[in-house]
């Protein structure tokens, strides 16, 4: 019950009273002579449905960008990478972007400050409603997936992890046997199992004191799946790539010569 937006019957209420009151004359005008009507909709305060966007995109996506392209260069630059069939590379690419470019802001120490976006008028929603279109379908960035993204940020900065760590943990969540439909499973097992091993072993040789270490990077490492790619993506690169669909280029990126 707690991520169940509490104002959301009453923003529902209040839209169903205007777009009513547009529609019925009578009632409009009496509205409209109404000095203490509000026609337009409250904005809901509530992170679950409060949509946002990045505060400086221009600086922020050229930065994301950079980020985006040294991710993809690190999974081209893997030589058991390039050994999988190329079905499984797609597969394993589509699945672990999202978490690698995460490490990958991360190691950057990438900041960013968002901004609520701004609200539609009426007339506006209303003809949008009126017509399909692919942007209304998508989900917008919320405060919450904004929130729960800058925390798994945090969390890696608090551990501070070396330029090793962070390789061998790419590298764990590159290789993923869970994937659908993985034609070389096993062999992408028994490369996370190594990345894992070595990750262990970089872990004892530069923090021999901290014996949970280990264990806290990887339970960091589970926060990154409860990221989704589309607030990746809605985030960071809608506004530079337009309705085009991102993983096409992450495809491009990847097999480009």
């Amino acid at each position: 019950m707690d991520n169940v937006c509490q104002c959301t019957d009453s923003n529902d209420r209040q839209s169903n009273a205007i777009l009513y009151n547009i529609l019925n004359r009578e009632n409009y005008k009496s509205s409209h002579n109404n000095p203490n009507y509000n026609f337009m909709p409250r904005r809901c305060n509530c992170e679950m449905r409060r949509t946002v966007c990045l505060k400086s995109p221009a600086d922020i996506c050229q930065e994301a960008s950079g980020v985006l392209v040294k991710t993809i260069h690190f999974m081209r630059n893997l030589p058991a990478f390039n050994q999988l069939p190329l079905n499984d590379q797609l597969s394993l690419l589509q699945s672990c972007w999202g978490p690698l470019f995460i490490l990958g802001l991360a190691q950057e120490g990438m900041n960013f400050d968002v901004v609520d976006t701004p609200a539609d008028s009426m007339l506006k929603r209303i003809l949008l409603n009126s017509q399909e279109s692919s942007e209304m379908e998508r989900e917008q960035p919320t405060l919450a997936g904004v929130n729960k993204l800058k925390a798994c940020l945090k969390k890696f900065w608090s551990l501070d992890l070396s330029p090793k760590e962070y390789a061998y943990l790419k590298g764990t969540m590159i290789f993923n046997p869970d994937v659908k439909d993985l034609t070389a499973a096993l062999f992408v097992e028994d490369l996370q199992q190594e990345a894992q091993h070595a990750l262990r072993e970089v872990v004892q040789l530069l923090h021999p004191a901290d014996r949970g270490r280990f264990a806290g990077i990887l339970l960091a490492a589970s926060m990154l799946k409860t990221i989704t790619p589309n607030l990746i993506t809605e985030l960071f690169f809608r506004p530079v790539i337009g309705q085009a669909d991102l993983l096409d280029f992450l495809v491009d990126m990847l097999f480009s010569r």
